[in-house]
Parts: C-alpha cells; structure tokens; sequence
C-alpha cells in the first residue's frame, strides 16, 4: 500500500482470501478480562465466514452454511453470537462457542445486504434487494416488522448506537431514517398505563397513512447523484455520512424536526463502496472501488491522508469501537489497520519520566513520589494534529527535549522545559528541522538523521550543523549508542557508529529491530523488533536472544540487570542468559517505562502513567541462582511463596534437585527429587507418609547405592522381603536379628527360609529338625552325622527303622560353619564415601545450627520404625505359640536398644585425619586435568575443571569415565586377616621423585582409542550401522574428555580427533533423523509434501559434515540417487558433479555420469527444498538445518558443533555434555 499524503497506516493484520463483503469487529468488553478477544469475523464472496485472531494472525474457525456470497456479519455485543446474511435469502445466527448455526431466518425475496443486532434489545435488523428493510426478534425467531418505502435495491441498514432510530441507505439514491420508538413500545415488557396511554396505543393505527403502525419514515435524504452504497449514524453527534456511485461521500445533520445535507467529501475517481465515523475523534473513513483507503477532517470536510493498494478494490469498513483499530475488506482478503501510532512519546531521566500527552502537551512523573506534574508546555503546533509525537529525547544538562513528529517527511524540534510546571505554554525558543528521527548524543549536541537523504547532521544546541556523518546504506533510524556514539538500524543489522572517530565500531546483524532501550548502567541494551528481544554489551557483542509468537510492545531493565518486556497482553522477564517467563498478564496494552521493587511504571495509550504492581520473585530467584547468590535464595525460600511446576521443572533442568526439594508440598515430587539428589532423610519421610511398595522399592535399591544399610533394613521390612533381609543380617554380623528371622521362617511354615536362616547361623540341630519334619531322614542322618552327632544318629536310625549296617554311606568331609564378620557392622551404618553437599545445602543446614547435634543414634537409624525386636531367651521360652504367631505378623515390636557412639574410632581414608596426605589427594594438587582429579577420587573439583574449560553440565554419560579411571588408579593387596589391604597408587610418571610432580595413570590412551573406536566408528558407516556408529563416537568424545596425553602434539592429535568424531556423530544423527521419517522407502511420492521435503533436505545434509573422501563420497551417493528418483534433477545434478570432482568409487562415479546426462535435460527440482549448494554453511547439531555464514549461533566449547541461537545454554546434543554457548577456557590434556 502507497501513500498520496502523510505516512502510510500501520497495518497490524492481513489474510489471503476471496473477496471480503462483510466485517465485524469483536466487541470489546472490558471487565471480565477474559471476554476480550482480538477476533473479526469476515464474510466472503466465496460463502464462507472466517474467524480470525488478528492479533496472532491465525485462523480460529471457518462456517459454511451458507450457499452463495456472504454480504453482512455483525457480533452480539453481549452473547456469544453472532449473525450473517447473504444471496441465499437467508438470516443465520450462529453460536461461536458450539460453532454451528443455531437458526436461519427466513422472509426476504432477495439477496441480503447487511445484517447488524441492536445494542441492548433482542433484535436483527436486514436490508435486502427485496427493497425492503427487516427487524426480527431473535429470541423467539420471528419477524416483528417490515420497512417498505425504498423503489430500489436497499443497499444497507443499521441502528442508531442510542436513540430509537433507523437510517438505510438505496440504490433509489436517497437515504431514509426512521423512528422505530412505537415498535419499541409494542415489543416492550407490559407495564401499568394511563389512561391516555391507552388511547393513544388504541389509535396508533392511524400514525401511518401505508398501514405500517411500528416504523415511520422521519426523514429522506436526497442529494445523492446516484446509488447510496452505505450510510451510518455519528457515535454521539445528530450527524450522517454516507457513500454512494456517484463517488462522494455526504456529511447530513438532524435535528428532532428535519436533517439537512451540511457538506460533501470529494476525492474518490470511483463507486464509494463504504464509510464511517472515527469512534474517538473528528473524522470520517471511507472506501471504494479505487482501490483508496480515504481519511476525511469532519470539521473542515477536506482529506487528511489517503492509503491506495495496487490492484484490490475496497468493499467494507468497520472500526473496533473502544481501540483504535479498522478494518478494511478488498478484493482478495481484509486489513487490520490503525490510522496513527499510539505509542506516547517518553524518556526517562533518574527519578522522572517525561511524556507527552494525547492533547500534545509535555508532562513529567515522579516515580519515587508517584505523582504527575502538570502541563509544562503544549506542542500543538509540532507536525499535523491528527500525528503525535513520535519520539522524545531528555537532555538533563540543558533541561532541553528534543521531539520528533512523522509529519511532512519527518520534523524535529528542540525545546527548552520551563522550571515550573505552570500549565500549557507555548514554547518561546524552538529550534526546528526535517529529519527522520532526532536524539541527544552528548550534553550540547545532537543527531538528526534524515532518511530520504542517507545522511546523519550532528548539531549544536543553536542548531547548527557540525558534522555530517553517511550512514551505512538501508540506515532506517538512529538511536543513543553510548557518549558520542549511534546504533544505527538497518533492516537487516545494527552498527555500532563513533562518531568522533566516523568509524563504525562493530555490527550485528539482527532483523528489523525498532526500539533499543538501554540498561541504567549503560552496560547492556535490549534490542527490540517485533517478535525478538535480542540483549546485546554497550560493543555490540550479543549476549541473548528470544523470541516471542505475539508483537512485542516496550521494554525496561530492573536495576538488577533483568530486562522485562511487554506484549499486546503480558509483562514478561528475561535474564542475560536467556531464561524467561511471564511476570503479569495485561487487560490492556502498555508501555514500560520503569521497574522499582514490586511496581512497574507504565504508559497506557491514552498516555496515561499507571503503576502496576508485579510479583519479582521468581526472577529474582533465577537471578541468584544463576549468580550462585545463596544467600539471596535462602532469604527467597524463606520469605515468598514461590512454587509451582515452573520452577521446579527449571531447577531440575539447570541441575539443582536440591534447590528444587524446598519448594515442593507434594510427597511424590519431594521423594523423586530426595532420590535424585541424594536426600535419604527426606526420601524416607515421603516414602512413610505415601506407603506405597513401589516407593520403598526404589529407596532401598538408592540406599544400597549409597551404602547406608539401615535404611535398606527398613524398606526390606517394609517390603516384608524376608529373603534379603536375612542376608543383610549375615552380612552385618546381626546374630540375634537373624534368630528372629529363623523363628519367623518357623512361624511361617517357610521351609525352604528356614533351611537358609538355619545355613547362615550355622544351627546344625534346627536343620536335622526340619529334614525330619518334611520325612528327610537320609538328609537328617547324613546333616547330624558329619558334624559328629551320634545320639542324633542313632535317634534318627530308630525312628526309620533301619540299622547302621543296613545303609551305605557317601565320603563325607569336614563339617563347614558359617565365616563370622570380623566387625559386627550391624551397630552403625557402613563407612561410606560422603556425597558432596552444595554450597547451597550447607547454607541449608547452617539454618538448624545449634540444634540439639548430640542425641544418641538408633542402632537402627530408624529405631521408631524397626520391624524386628530382640526379646531375651526367658521371655521367647515363655511365650504362647498363639502370642508367638502374633508377633511374627505384626512386625511392629517397638523400639530399639540404642548403640554406644564409638568415638575413638578414625576413619583413615578421611579427610579429617589430620596431617598428611594420600598420594591421590597430590594429584588433584599437581595437575589441572581432569582425568588426574577424577583418579584421586576428586570428582566434585573434576566436574567444575570441566565446567571452566568445556562448559560441562551434564555428567550423566561420564559416570562410567570416572568409574573405569578411579579404579584404574590403584590396586589392592590383601593384608593379615582383619586388617584392609594395601593400597598401591599407579603411576604414568613412573620414575619421577618429586611429589609435585606425581600423575597417575590413566586407561585407554589416545592411540587405543584411534585404534579401537574411531576405526570401529568408520568401519561402523561403511557397513551402513549407524545406530553403532553413533555410540562408537560418542564413545570416543567422553573418554577423550576424561583424558591426558604425554606431549603437546599429542593435544592437537587428540582435538583433531575429537573434531572428527563430533562431525561424523552429527552426520549420522542428520541421516538416522532422514530414515527415522520415511523409514527405507526411497520413493517419497506417497509422502506429504512436508515430510518429502524434509527428507530431501537431510539427505543434502547428510553431505555436508567433514568426513573421510570414501564416507563423503557414499552421502553424495545416497543424496544423488534420493534426488533422482524424486524428481530433484537439479539437486540430483549438483551432487552428481560433487561426486565426479570429489569420488573415490569409480562405481558410483560412472553413476553419477549416467545421473548427471538425463539431469542437464531439465535440470529443475520438483520440491524447493532449503539447500544452496552455492552458500557457505554449516548443519546445527539439534534442529539439523542451515546455519549460513553471518547468521547468530552458538558452538559447543568442547567438540566445536554449531547451533542456531536459540539453542544457546542447552545441552550438546552430540557431546551430550557441554552447554552449547558456554564461556570456556578450552580441555586440558597435558601438563
């Protein structure tokens, strides 16, 4: 769309469609909120009615019932109704919330031409080419008047927005009101009448000389030359408008008496198909059949702007009736627009915001008192009175603004403020110009940059040119770029402009941006376009980038470096690394102009100040997490309400389960995160409070990881798991629990846990006992006589009736018993390898700091809960087998006898054992690879040596690593029984004497690794096994990772390595992601069209990654015949060439001859897909599509893999470890 004048309108939406013949705003309603939907109906030539979210600029619905062109639509202002009317004769009212027609009206002869509710009573109103006009009741679906007067086609009809009136416009080239205030009455509720009243109701018949008692004619309006096309009533004003075929548009006025034609719009060159009155101000819109969008002044009748579009002709008008918003219907689709920006001019200085306010007058807030000063000066005269402001600039040293307005190609003018705020002044001292946009760059100077010429002045406070700087070619605008320095905005990047030194400093290039709003350190500034937030240094380095789905409108920095931004309908945050999430929702858009605590100040588009009050918790968190701010967290958790899935799921993701622990009420997701993090207590105390078997399941298998085998002595009782628990027992050398469980085994007729109770406690006699209970007598002989029971023997031989003569006996060996534990364990917990608590958790506990730290410990550590009890011998002799049988059931026996603390025992192997240390405690200390660390047993200071140096974030898939280097790192001798064995350190520096300068020895070294895996990963793409193939490099990347090489051209060997497997691990994820979508069809004609060319894509990808000539040479193979048999002759050519030049099988390249002679025939693809074999690329390694030279992108620090921006602070998808973007100082390898 062209401009004839003044700058082009905003267009905030646009669809493709037929032609559009009708259209309706959503009403706007402002309370509830959640009524407020940026909807429009549009009506189409083609029958259908589409509803779209103009805001989102989708499609929500389409209604088809209708048979023929669909000429008028209008919503209900209150229910969720809306009506249609079109060629087919036929009224529907349609329901948009079942999204089907409720009920067609039916009465009119001819096509229907506009249907429109009434603003409080149950009624439609048509007009029809049946000449006639229609009020139908839609309650209860009838039709209650007909209004005949018009000889023609009537074109439209609408109601006055309050009086009792009609106006309708016909092709019989009058206009018509009329006074429906007797249908009123007859349709309205019954009430108690005087008896005048019912005289008159009596002989209203005789109001109408045609009969008609409900609707009079009040006036006709003749003027037009030809048909009327539309007319409509002034929102407020006893004024008309309407358009017609003789190309004018008709201002009328009305009185109770008589209307009178006060002035006629001349302008269009053809049919005026539509117009209307601006809701809020003196204007009058108009469309038509020239193609022209026409603005007219009411009060002076002259045009204001006009808007053309190239080949579409206008049908239909509407305006939004609370904001500032049209619509326009044309030949193929409908426009949203806005006639002017609303967007106030503001700037902010310190504690004060200065605006510029809708009557054009210049006012300044108190942010820290919260008041609004009056006017200080009115710049009515700056540019047209229908353009505000476009921009302001505050100069602090001069007290001087400088405002720039779009009229006339661009003005600016710069303005002393008085002192005191006295009310609306003219400005005394104006300097003026033309310019684009206008901006202090230092206390008494300024820019202004004129887009038409390319040229950027520097001026003087008189105004004076000092300096003329060319801006790059596209510059669109300019902003504050830092003390004597620009951004200048082009549509495609930013540039960074000394203007000292006329230099450009740096660029970077960032689609479309239009606002940049600095930070309050002038460290950071947010560039803002209308769907991305990019966060760049004060040197242009990015830093972040988002994007949202709805425009974004404003934003302002917290003084804690938080950027947060508004949309069309929430506040939202976002901190330097990328995380965010929504603050508030909004009823209406604002602007940010400040954040302070827990308000946020804000311009509406009436500019308007407001202060809204905000929740900054959670950012707040984010931040201090992100900063390792632990007390800052502490103080949060202790003192806010902060939970819900959000932030938990972030916790978990960042890596921080603990953290995450003390924001969850919910047992289940408490017990998931204690397991994870390792909280035994916590994961007991949620185990007890849910009870389920599935739970203590899980805990006992994470308890026996960590070794404490009280805790794995509970759940196994829990479980009733009497197997398990009775090897515990014998592990931990508990005799008299493993008693308990023989006499429970009894209890339970259990033979088979009896004989294994009896086996672990060495109990010969129980054993014997139970052989001749089940009729075993040879097995009872056989147990007593080879541990030398003769009575037993004898006894048994009695009982079976056989002599010792009579029997035969096997070679018997020494009896065996059951091996003691050397230490009964039972008593405390194994010593185990304490978990690293987080710096966070410490300042956790530090909370319970003087808490009673001394209570003896349960024998048990769970003695409340402990299932089992000793009782002494008297009491078990005495009990009743009924009492016996109870008690084995019950399994809840009270508490246990508490242990003695054994304070004099050390361990050695810990850290507090005072001076003097272990040779792998010296290698943590001599080296600063990670592998060494990993070796001493130092994971912790291992994973953040590999946090600094590749980004490390995920040690999930080193875990093995780490195991298979610790063990390797010693051996282990056995001592004098009793005692722990040797420990003997291996050593890569085997002849060094000096304990600074001690290593271990660390397995699989860089030659066993090139020739193990990376030849079995080739071996693995040649034979076609990707999935192998896959594992082999990933393989090949982690134990490289936890790694240490004998000299420095080993470290370039071994990066060389590492950037190879990287490359043919993302190759090979590019061509399983290809199969995993078409599995092995090579013929993709059955396919969507989506899916085909997707495929076609990654099979060009499949090329591109850096591999060995033969593996290169079998993707360009696979792409070539893909291509060829789907038609991609270009494409199939293009990789038919690569092969000849680039092969190395004479096979497949005499193919590629064959391929490349049918494609140079009709060298043309039959999907376009995105691959330019001319460009510059490289593949990312998540989305695998293109990431051209110049584009933002992030690298994973350790295997060098791309990704596009916005993968940036996730996990490598191809290293599985490193955190794509991360600052990095680089592996270390050797010392």
């Amino acid at each position: 769309m062209s401009k004839a004048q003044y700058p082009s309108m905003l267009t905030k939406f646009e669809s493709k469609s037929s032609r559009a013949k009708g259209i309706a705003f959503h009403p706007k309603r402002r309370v509830p909120s959640s009524l407020n939907k940026p909807w429009i109906l549009v009506s189409l030539h083609s029958s259908t009615i589409q509803l779209w979210d103009y805001r989102m600029g989708t499609l929500i619905d389409r209604f088809e019932e209708h048979d023929g062109p669909v000429r008028g639509i209008d919503f209900h202002k209150t229910q969720p109704l809306f009506v249609s009317g079109g060629d087919d004769y036929k009224i529907k009212v349609w329901s948009y919330q079942t999204r089907r027609c409720l009920f067609t009206l039916n009465g009119h002869l001819d096509y229907v031409r506009t249907v429109f509710f009434h603003h409080e009573l149950p009624w439609i109103l048509s007009s029809s080419d049946d000449q006639t006009i229609r009020i139908w009741n839609w309650q209860n679906r009838s039709l209650i008047c007909t209004m005949t007067g018009h000889n023609h086609y009537t074109m439209c009809a609408q109601f006055h927005p309050k009086e009792d009136l009609i106006v309708s416009a016909s092709l019989d080239q009058s206009v018509r009101v009329w006074d429906i205030s007797g249908l009123r009455k007859k349709h309205s509720a019954p009430t108690s009448m005087t008896f005048e009243d019912q005289m008159a109701r009596a002989n209203a018949n005789q109001a109408d000389m045609f009969g008609n008692t409900d609707a009079v004619v009040k006036f006709v309006l003749e003027g037009h030359d030809r048909g009327v096309n539309w007319v409509a009533f002034h929102p407020t004003l006893p004024l008309i408008v309407s358009a017609g075929d003789d190309r004018l548009v008709k201002l009328w006025r009305m009185s109770d008496t008589k209307a009178w034609e006060v002035d006629t719009c001349r302008g269009h060159f053809q049919n005026v198909s539509a117009c209307l009155f601006h809701p809020h101000q003196d204007l009058i819109i108009s469309v038509g059949e020239d193609k022209t969008v026409r603005v007219w002044d009411l009060n002076k009748r002259t045009s204001v702007q006009s808007f053309k579009r190239e080949n579409d002709r206008f049908w239909v008008i509407a305006a939004h009736p609370e904001i500032n918003l049209f619509a326009a219907g044309h030949d193929n689709g409908v426009m949203v627009f806005k006639l002017e920006r609303e967007r106030p001019a503001s700037a902010v200085y310190q504690n004060q915001l200065f605006y510029i306010t809708k009557e054009k007058h210049v006012r300044s807030f108190d942010f820290a008192k919260s008041t609004e000063s009056p006017s200080m000066l009115s710049l009515k005269k700056l540019g047209s009175p229908w353009m505000p402001p476009r921009t302001l600039s505050y100069n602090p040293a001069e007290r001087a603004i400088l405002v720039t307005s779009p009229a006339d190609g661009g003005t600016y003018e710069l303005v002393s403020l008085p002192r005191d705020a006295s009310g609306a002044v003219e400005p005394t001292d104006t300097k003026r110009g033309s310019g684009t946009s206008a901006v202090f760059v230092a206390r008494n100077r300024f820019a202004v940059f004129n887009q038409a010429s390319q040229q950027i002045d520097i001026k003087d406070l008189t105004n004076s040119t000092t300096k003329t700087i060319k801006p790059p070619h596209g510059t669109v605008d300019v902003y504050f770029g830092g003390t004597g320095c620009l951004l200048l905005i082009t549509a495609t990047s930013v540039v960074l402009y000394d203007i000292q030194q006329k230099k450009q400093l740096a660029e970077l290039a960032v689609n479309g941006v239009k606002y940049v709003v600095w930070s309050t350190d002038g460290l950071h500034a947010a560039l803002l376009s209308k769907h991305n937030v990019t966060i760049v240094t004060k040197s242009l380095h990015q830093v972040s980038t988002l994007h949202e789905t709805i425009r974004i409108k404003s934003a302002t920095w917290d003084d804690a470096g938080v950027l947060l931004y508004s949309t069309l309908n929430h506040i939202k945050y976002t901190l330097m690394n990328g995380d965010n999430g929504i603050v508030r929702t909004l009823d209406q858009t604002v602007y940010l102009v400040r954040v302070k605590g827990r308000n946020i100040y804000c311009l509406d588009r009436a500019a308007k100040p407001k202060v809204l009050a905000i929740d900054p918790t959670e950012y707040r968190f984010k931040l201090a997490l992100v900063k390792r701010d632990y007390d800052e967290m502490l103080n949060i958790i202790r003192n806010s309400s902060l939970v819900g899935q959000s932030i938990i799921s972030y916790l978990q993701k960042k890596g921080y389960p603990e953290i995450a622990l003390q924001f969850v009420q919910d047992p289940q997701t408490r017990f998931e995160l204690a397991i994870e993090c390792g909280n035994l207590d916590v994961a007991v105390e949620m185990a007890r409070q849910l009870d389920r078997p599935k739970l203590w399941q899980r805990l006992s298998t994470e308890a026996l990881a960590h070794g404490n085998h009280q805790v794995v002595e509970m759940t196994y009782q829990k479980l009733r798991n009497f197997d398990k628990l009775s090897f515990l027992y014998l592990a931990t050398g508990d005799q008299e629990k493993l008693q308990r469980m023989a006499k429970i085994a009894e209890h339970r007729g259990d033979m088979t846990a009896r004989f294994q109770n009896a086996l672990y406690l060495g109990d010969v006699e129980n054993r014997i006992e139970m052989f001749k209970e089940v009729d075993l007598y040879p097995l009872a002989y056989m147990t007593a006589k080879s541990h030398g029971l003769e009575e037993e023997c004898q006894a048994i031989l009695e009982a079976s009736g056989l002599t010792e003569d009579q029997i035969a006996l096997v070679s018997t060996g020494k009896a065996l018993a059951p091996p003691k534990p050397v230490v009964p364990t039972y008593k405390t917990n194994w010593p185990v390898k304490g978990t690293s608590t987080s710096v966070f958790e410490k300042a956790l506990l530090g909370q319970a700091e003087g808490g009673d730290d001394d209570a003896a410990p349960y024998t048990n550590g769970y003695g409340e809960d402990n299932l089992i009890e000793a009782d002494d011998g008297a009491a078990r002799d005495q009990m009743a087998e009924a009492d016996e049988d109870e008690d084995a059931a019950g399994w809840d026996m009270g508490n246990d006898v508490e242990a003695e603390v054994e304070d004099e025992f050390v361990n050695v192997e810990a850290a507090e054992t005072g001076a003097g240390s272990s040779e792998a405690d010296l290698w943590a200390r001599n080296s600063p690879i990670a592998a060494d660390h990993v070796a001493g047993g130092s994971f912790e200071s291992a994973m953040q040596l590999l946090n600094r140096q590749v980004g490390a974030v995920n040690f999930k898939p080193l875990e093995s690593r780490f195991q298979e280097v610790y063990q390797a790192s010693k051996t282990f001798l056995p001592a004098t029984a009793g005692m722990p064995p040797l420990v003997n350190y291996v050593r890569r520096t085997v002849n060094e004497t000096d304990s600074r300068k001690l290593l271990p020895l660390i397995p699989r070294d860089l030659e066993s690794i090139v020739a193990g895996e990376l030849q079995a990963g080739k071996t693995q793409m040649r034979t076609n096994k990707l999935e192998d193939g896959i594992q082999s490099f990933k393989k090949i990347l982690h134990l490289l990772l936890v790694n240490a090489v004998s000299s420095q051209g080993e470290v370039s060997e071994a990066k060389t390595v590492i950037r190879t497997a990287a490359q043919y691990a993302l190759a090979m994820s590019i061509e399983l992601e290809r199969r995993s979508i078409v599995k092995s069809s090579t013929d993709l004609a059955s396919f969507p069209e989506d899916v085909k060319k997707r495929a076609l894509e990654l099979s060009a990808y499949f090329t591109i990654p850096e591999m060995d000539p033969s593996h290169v040479t079998l993707a360009l193979f696979s792409a070539m015949n893909l291509a060829h048999k789907n038609k991609q002759l270009s494409s199939a050519l293009s990789f038919a060439n690569s092969l000849i030049e680039k092969g190395t099988n004479a096979k497949f390249k005499e193919s590629a001859r064959k391929i490349k002679t049918v494609c140079e025939r009709n060298p043309n693809d039959a999907v376009e897909i995105e691959f330019d074999q001319f460009a510059e690329f490289e593949i990312c390694g998540a989305s695998h599509t293109p990431i051209y030279g110049g584009s933002p992108s992030a690298v994973c620090p350790y295997d060098g893999t791309k990704y596009h921006s916005t993968y940036k602070g996730t996990v490598c998808k191809v290293c599985e470890v490193a955190q794509i973007g991360a600052p990095a100082s680089g592996l270390r390898l050797f010392v």
